[in-house]
This record gives C-alpha cells, structure tokens and sequence, in this order.
C-alpha cells in the first residue's frame, strides 16, 4: 500500500494532519472528477428518459448499486438502496417494519444516537427498549445478549464499530443469537465499512447501514442493504418509485427504486461508486492493516504521556479495535485540547459527545474526550507529531 501516492489525491494533507474520518472523510481527486464528469458530461435524471445522457446517467447510477452491493458482500442478494446517510438509512427500517405493541428492540450502550433514538421513539407503538450494557472499555458479555433477546424481540440493532472506543462488536455472535431467537438484526456499519472487510453473508445479518461521507465518497450519500425488503414499507412515496397507479391504489417497483421516491441524489451515488472503485484498488484488508499499525503507534505514545488518559480499550488489550482512540487530558477541556492541536499544530480531531450523550453519562465522561480517528491516507510521521503536540500540552495543563 503506497500510502504517499495515496496522499497526492488529497491536496488538502499538504496543509493539514487531519484526524477525524470517523466523522467524515477526505475525498480523493478520482472522486471529486466522477462528480464532475456527471455535471459537466451527462447530467440527466434516472429512471425515466431513453435519450442517450439519461441511459448513460441510468447506467452510472445503478452501477453505483452493485459496487455498493459487492463491497459488502451481497452480490446479487437482498436490496441495496441509496439514502442521504446511516442515520436514515436507520429511520427507514424504524419507520417501515410493521409493529406491534409488545414487539422489542434490543440495542447497546454504545450507539451513535442514530441508531438509538429510532428505536426510542417507538415508543408511541408500545415496542419496548432494552440496552445492553458494555463495560468501560467497550465489550460486552455475550450472556447479556442472550438474557435480553427473549421472544418478542422484533430487532436487534448494534453498531459493529464504536465511534467513540473503537471496539469492534461482536455481530456475528449476536447474529447467532438473533437467528435461534426469530429476532433480525440491523448492523450499524458506518464506522466499520470504511475500514475492515464486512460481509453481509458471513453476518448473516438482515440489515446493513453505512454512509459514503465517511469512505471517500460525497456528502449525502448512504446505503441501505436489506435481506428482505418486502418487509419494510418505504419511508417516502411519489415519482419514480411506482409500477402502476389506479384510482385510489398504487404498486410499488421492486428493487431499490421502490424505496428512493422523486429525483435521487445522482452525483452522490455515481461518486460513492467512484468512491468504491479507488477503496476497493487499494484494497480493504490493506487499510485496515495499515490502521492498526498507526493504532498501536498512537495508543502506546498516549499511554506514555503524563496526565493523557485514554478513554476505552488500553494499548494492552487483546480485544478488536478500530482505528478510533478517545483520550482526555487532565486539567483541560476536550475542546480546549482539540482547539490547541488545531492553532499549534494543524492538527484536526474532534471532540465532544460525538453523537453518544447516554455512553458519556455511563463513563461519566460530562464534556466527552478528544477523538482521533485514522484512515488509509494518515502516516505514522502525523501520529509522531500529535504525540509530540500532545505532550507539549499536557505540560502545560
């Protein structure tokens, strides 16, 4: 993996350390050209016209579909829909399966409010909520899965990778379990797609939500994959997305257009499928070695550095991880931490609650940490310079 060659795609990188792909990512020079190659070359809607830009539009879009299929796993399997992101992708599962009071939803502590709230707010229809609690570095007990997936439990929805500890769940023995249970499984995978191999196959889950921004792709941009999509009404409804309509009844189109209702977001799938070309001549396996090297880097020199505390799994922990390392400084604010890097050093890492106020609670972490999270165009050199950055400013504290 020639990660210097990687970096000339990004031009931005001569300017900046940029840390925080696990909120969004960089895209590449490759993409930004697909996106602009369809405005300037053939900009036309899909699904509707026989004139040459169209079909050629048609074309790029639906490809865009079955790369996003292929990449995880689900080629020629299931429904693969194009949504603005996760957390919608999320929404149209909670909105479209047909509850029923008394049916259950069983999540975990560790959730991105996008795939907690959905299921809180169901509340309106009697289901019922049980979250599984993780302990402080992110793990879980599979015999707390098992107690809270009892019959009538409807859904099981857990993030693969945490955005705030890095952990990597345990989804395909959660799956095991939802399959002896009749329980489906919907696996967050926004932060995981991006960086590790996902199967839906191998999962063997019922559906799969992850988002282009955060995999080189556009902004608004997403993707649904679902086993069964006939179990799911679409979220929206209106042109496109209808067979036939007679007078006060309508029949849905099969496929993925049954569920992206009016004009869709064309650039932004025909730049997730550019987006996907360059992921996949990289090559996945390859990026997430090259992450857990930068990892280790920067989980071993946290720990080395007076008054830093890292928040979640320690440097010495078998456990799985991902490329996310949540730290705090004593004496400081994560803001505060975050603001120093970026006026000193030109370093970009985010810092907050990142979307996860109920794990901060359980952490009792009242303003959350300072995140870094890594991606295949980041250098040891980078890690190396927020550790000496880092080590400047715990001195200071």
């Amino acid at each position: 993996m020639d990660v210097q060659r990687i970096r000339a795609d990004f031009p931005i990188l001569r300017e900046v350390i940029y840390l925080d792909s696990a909120s969004t990512s960089l895209t590449p020079e490759p993409v930004l050209q697909a996106v602009l190659d369809y405005y300037r070359g053939y900009k036309a809607n899909v699904g509707r016209g026989v004139y040459r830009l169209a079909q050629l539009a048609d074309q790029r879009y639906r490809d865009a579909h079955r790369k996003a299929a292929e990449f995880v796993g689900a080629k020629g399997d299931g429904t693969t829909v194009f949504t603005r992101n996760t957390t919608e992708s999320i929404n149209i599962v909670a909105r479209g399966l047909d509850w029923k009071k008394g049916d259950r939803v069983v999540t975990t502590m560790l959730e991105h409010h996008s795939n907690l709230l959905p299921w809180m707010r169901l509340k309106w229809a009697g289901v019922e909520l049980n979250v599984v609690q993780s302990d402080r570095e992110g793990s879980f007990d599979l015999a707390d899965f098992e107690a809270a997936i009892v019959p009538g439990t409807k859904l099981v929805a857990v993030s693969q990778l945490s955005n705030v500890l890095g952990t990597v769940s345990p989804v395909r023995e959660i799956s095991k379990i939802c399959r002896d249970r009749g329980a489906r499984l919907l696996v967050d995978g926004a932060q995981s797609v991006p960086h590790m191999p996902v199967d839906v196959k191998d999962i063997d889950c019922d559906f799969l939500c992850f988002s282009g921004h955060k995999m080189l792709g556009p902004s608004g941009i997403g993707v649904l994959w679902m086993k069964n999509a006939e179990e799911v009404e679409p979220l929206l409804v209106g042109g496109g997305m209808v067979e036939d309509v007679e007078g006060s009844d309508f029949r849905i189109k099969t496929g993925y257009e049954g569920f992206e209702a009016g004009t869709p977001n064309i650039s932004g799938g025909i730049g997730l499928g550019a987006a996907l070309d360059y992921l996949g001549k990289v090559g996945v396996e390859e990026i997430r070695s090259h992450e857990a090297q930068l990892t280790k880097r920067l989980l071993c020199g946290l720990a080395e550095i007076k008054g830093v505390a890292i928040i979640g799994l320690q440097p010495q922990s078998p456990a799985e991880r991902g490329g996310v390392v949540s730290f705090n400084v004593r004496g400081l604010l994560p803001h505060e931490v975050a603001m120093m890097l970026d006026q000193a050093s030109n370093i970009m890492v985010r810092s907050g609650h990142h979307c996860c106020i109920p794990l901060m609670k359980h952490l009792g972490l009242k303003y959350g940490t300072v995140r870094a999270s890594l991606y295949l165009y980041n250098t040891l050199d980078e890690i190396d310079k927020l550790l000496a950055a880092m080590e400047q400013i715990a001195r200071m504290a």
